[in-house]
């Protein structure tokens, strides 16, 4: 589980097709390799723009990822290019502290900047999603764009809108997104728990 708290940014520094995956390589900063020593990376769980994905080689400062042809399909990860910045985040420990929402790395579909309305040091972000999405969205509720933990300031059937302050657009790759940019979405677990729960208590046909 993650909390949607970016920790750093890492650089894409190769991509290789493997099948129908693809192997994804990141050079990961000092910053991020405290308290993580070689023997404790393999195997260990990091959401790449917010996609759960797991170490399967590291060195020094590189990090080799696996992503699947359904993470591919389901995510941006397949268009990422050589030199792209990252966010990086790593799985929660049970005592750690928490500081976003629940965020379990499991991208639900891509959406689109929209617009981008800059206020000072401030600025506020407009996405298009698909309607199955936005439909597990409220007002004031969370999001994870990119991995990155957001609270809903405005929500329509098709789009939804947040601000963001500037130590996000500093610290995480979204102040260098653009209109017409994707990024991956994941609306919050619990909505999708409600939604489930009321698509079977609702008798077919019946409004809930």
């Amino acid at each position: 589980m993650f909390t949607g708290l970016v920790e750093n940014l890492g650089t894409v520094r190769s991509l290789a097709d493997e099948g129908d995956a693809k192997r994804i390589v990141v050079e990961v900063p000092s910053s991020f390799l405290e308290n993580a020593p070689p023997s404790k990376r393999l195997g260990d769980s990091v959401a790449i723009n917010g996609c759960c994905l797991t170490v399967v080689a590291a060195d020094s400062v590189l990090w080799s990822f696996q992503a699947g042809h359904e993470t591919l399909a389901k995510t941006t990860l397949g268009r990422l290019r050589i030199g792209d910045a990252v966010n990086l985040e790593r799985a929660m420990p049970a005592d750690g502290r928490f500081g976003g929402h629940i965020v379990q790395g499991h991208v639900d579909g891509v959406g689109r900047v929209a617009a981008i309305d800059s206020r000072a040091d401030f600025a506020d972000y407009t996405f298009d999603v698909p309607e199955s999405l936005a439909a597990q969205m409220v007002e004031k509720g969370s999001v994870a764009v990119d991995g990155v933990s957001l609270t809903l300031v405005r929500v329509t059937a098709t789009s939804f809108q947040v601000m963001l302050i500037p130590h996000t657009l500093t610290v995480t790759t979204l102040g260098q997104r653009k209109v017409g940019d994707e990024v991956n979405i994941e609306t919050d677990v619990l909505a999708k728990y409600v939604a489930k729960l009321l698509a079977f208590a609702t008798p077919s046909g019946a409004s809930p």
